[in-house]
């Protein structure tokens, strides 16, 4: 890669054949960027929302269309990234895109925000879940980020409950890998307490009975938070991620203590809006039986008529009465499907309730 200096100028470059060269690319992809956004803003001036302009899954098929006719030495995935940039970056100019997550700063749900959108986003840092779903339905952010499920835990319970009470359609999945590590600035026989969220802490249970036993283990709001509190304190240790370490200057004192090591979280892209059909499609609903016997067979029934694969089912207590409870369920298909409506219809007729949560791209078919 050639130096780049302030004062290089055309008559210095001049002198260097290459260097020119070099310049006169930059000047023109600079050119080219400044033609596509004109070309954008004609073709979104009257978007009266986010969703009208944002389409990851058209995004997706333009990027693996570049992919293919890049036949040089430019890695592909660096063209992933850089697009995913250009984009994100093109659309802000318009329309403005802001991110709510589970903060603070280098949590994994942090992690999964930035694997799905850009850097160029406005991120918003909550101190709760809630917080996430109350900041995309007042509008203060067009999106929200939050856990759902993970591969070796299961699912993530207050996530569900947030649906009950807000009005919010889920618009994608982000599959992240989680590596936990134990974070802290003193050596691991001087640690005395560890610090971390519930679940990592779970996630971790084999390897601090084995490694940490009798060292107090406390609950942190996220992994994050553990990791600021570790480096503040000195014997205090954090289960976090190799990011928090960087951005907390702490040393990773054992790697990878998960219990499992293929272990992914998922996470759902909230917002108000739904996307379109990409023709691999999952659909999340959640549904409440009536009290009689085989109610949920019942419910169940059309799925099988209809051929649909159920994915996924969840059951959370109602919280109106005791032993009532609220299904969630995740389905292959998206609502617009014809099987998929047909199903609904019939599981209406057996539900007490019935709430659709949103279709939305099968991770295995977009991969941000």
């Amino acid at each position: 890669m050639w130096p780049i200096k302030s004062d290089i100028g055309k008559e210095q470059a001049a002198t260097d054949p290459s260097q020119e060269k070099l310049i006169s690319i930059d000047e023109q992809i600079i050119s080219l960027l400044n033609k596509r956004v004109e070309v954008v803003t004609e073709m979104t001036s009257g978007a009266s929302n986010i969703s009208e302009v944002f389409s990851p899954s058209k995004e997706m098929e333009l990027i693996g269309r570049l992919q293919k006719l890049n036949t040089g030495q430019f890695p592909n995935d660096a063209i992933k990234t850089i697009f995913k940039e250009i984009f994100c970056a093109t659309m802000s100019l318009e329309h403005p895109m802001t991110v709510a997550y589970l903060g603070p700063q280098a949590t994994y749900t942090h992690q999964a925000a930035l694997k799905y959108f850009s850097s160029t986003c406005k991120y918003i840092s909550t101190d709760s879940i809630k917080e996430v779903f109350e900041g995309v339905e007042s509008g203060k952010a067009s999106f929200g980020v939050v856990p759902v499920e993970n591969s070796s835990e299961g699912a993530v319970n207050y996530t569900l409950d947030m649906f009950v009470d807000y009005n919010l359609k889920v618009y994608a999945e982000v599959l992240l890998s989680i590596n936990h590590h134990l974070l802290s600035k003193s050596a691991i026989g001087e640690i005395r307490k560890i610090y971390s969220h519930p679940q990592p802490i779970a996630q971790c249970r084999k390897w601090l009975e084995r490694h940490m036993l009798g060292v107090p283990i406390f609950e942190a709001g996220s992994t994050a938070q553990a990791a600021a509190i570790a480096a503040d304190e000195k014997g205090v240790a954090a289960i976090g991620s190799e990011l928090a370490a960087k951005i907390y200057d702490l040393n990773i004192i054992e790697k990878d203590i998960e219990n499992e090591k293929n272990n992914v979280t998922r996470f759902l892209v909230i917002s108000k809006d739904a996307q379109g059909s990409t023709g691999n499609d999952m659909t999340l609903i959640m549904f409440t039986a009536k009290d009689q016997p085989g109610s949920l067979h019942e419910i169940l029934a059309p799925f099988k008529k209809q051929k649909i694969n159920l994915t996924r089912i969840e059951s959370r207590p109602s919280k109106k009465k005791a032993w009532d409870y609220v299904f969630f369920a995740d389905m292959e298909g998206h609502i617009e499907d014809k099987k998929v409506k047909k199903a609904l219809d019939d599981v209406r007729k057996h539900c007490v309730y019935l709430k659709i949560l949103g279709s939305y791209p099968h991770m295995e078919t977009i991969e941000r």
